[in-house]
């Protein structure tokens, strides 16, 4: 019993104690080798999981981002407090007159040709007429034998009107010899009103200017013959004159802007030939009512031409200045969307497109006067496609630029 005690007392050598830790160190190493491998795949799974995440929010973001619609968007400009309205027009002749002739005959002279001014009462042309001058000799002549019948009649009633008084004669007598005074009488009227006829239509012979003016016109020669009573349609006008010392142009006013049209509104007018140049002149009337067809206002704008600087026929701009009636925006002319419930512009409001329905104005071309639906910090979307509704996400790709006049 004491050998055991004291042989379990006794240490260990030093090998011994090593070959006992030696598989336990080995199987630390291998836990741990084991643990860095997980370690290592864990986090490779980890990254992947995370890269593979990362793609899909990008490739949603970009999903995302391409199903918004890019839009170009333009600020309306505020319209100006007073409008000037530009509208075209026609210069016309105060007076425009075709002469033709009233008797019939030949051309015998004509003294003034076209550009002449001539004025009111002066002799323009001549025209020989002998059928005329051969009837109004006769017609002299009936007037005298008229009037001698006459003398005689008026002898012959005041004879028996003397023997009556006596009773030298009877009543019917007498009677029958005032009755033929009387017709005589008509008669000597009957011949004297011929002459009168005649002598006018001898006096048309000469062809005298109506009123101041420019002749425009000249169809006739000497020896042409010319046809008493023609008419525009049936026959050849002598000349033509002009007034132009005032010319009148004429003006369709749009019927929005009718109430500020009145007479007496002051206008300017601006021609192609004279650029840089205007001319002053006023509206006088108007037609009081709107044409059905165009609705417009016919108004008529009277402007002086003393020197004559001004040509019938030439076209015309004429601006009026009316007060704004109400506050205006212009926008360009490829905003506008033309839909089957109206006219719409589109808008960007909180990151969609809205559909605002439009009140027109005036139309300048490349831009258009919008009168209501618009105020000037809307966003309004050029060239908005057919298919694009309200509530549509959008995203601006331009910063908002103000609209061009």
């Amino acid at each position: 019993m004491t050998d055991d005690s004291t042989s379990e007392l006794v240490p260990r050598a030093p090998a011994a104690v090593e070959r006992d830790h030696a598989p336990s160190n080995r199987r630390h190493l291998a836990f741990l080798a084991m643990g860095i491998v997980a370690g290592a795949l864990g986090l490779g799974i980890v990254s992947g999981i995370r890269v593979r995440s990362a793609a899909d929010t990008s490739l949603r973001q970009a999903t995302a981002a391409a199903a918004i619609t890019p839009v170009n968007v333009v600020s309306p400009q505020a319209g100006a407090p007073t409008l000037e309205i530009r509208l075209p027009g026609t210069t016309q002749a105060f007076t425009d007159t075709a002469i033709f002739a009233r008797t019939s005959g030949y051309v015998k002279g004509w003294y003034f040709d076209i550009g002449a001014h001539v004025k009111q009462g002066q002799l323009l042309a001549e025209i020989e007429s002998p059928e005329v001058d051969q009837q109004l000799q006769q017609a002299r002549a009936d007037l005298a034998t008229a009037q001698a019948n006459l003398r005689q009649a008026q002898i012959t009633a005041d004879r028996w009107w003397a023997l009556l008084q006596s009773d030298s004669v009877s009543k019917q007598e007498t009677d029958q010899a005032m009755s033929a005074l009387s017709a005589m009488k008509a008669t000597v009227e009957s011949n004297t009103a011929n002459v009168r006829r005649l002598e006018q239509l001898q006096g048309f012979e000469k062809i005298y200017a109506p009123f101041d003016g420019v002749i425009t016109a000249r169809n006739v020669d000497i020896g042409v013959l010319i046809n008493a009573g023609a008419t525009p349609s049936t026959g050849r006008e002598l000349f033509h004159m002009a007034a132009i010392h005032t010319l009148r142009v004429f003006v369709a006013v749009p019927e929005i802007y009718s109430r500020a049209a009145r007479p007496g509104t002051g206008a300017t007018l601006t021609f192609d030939e004279y650029p840089g140049r205007s001319f002053p002149g006023k509206l006088v009337r108007t037609a009081n009512a709107i044409d059905l067809t165009s609705r417009t206002l016919l108004v008529e704008v009277d402007v002086d031409n003393p020197g004559g600087e001004l040509l019938p026929g030439a076209y015309a701009f004429v601006h009026f200045k009316l007060p704004a009636q109400v506050a205006t925006v212009t926008v360009p002319a490829n905003a506008l969307l033309f839909r089957a419930e109206g006219l719409r512009v589109a808008v960007v409001r909180n990151g969609q497109a809205e559909l605002v329905p439009v009140t027109i104005g005036r139309d300048y071309g490349a831009t258009v006067e919008i009168r209501a639906g618009l105020a000037p910090t809307d966003q309004v979307i050029l060239s908005p496609s057919d298919s694009l509704t309200t509530g549509t996400r959008v995203r601006i790709a331009n910063a908002p630029t103000p609209t061009p006049r």
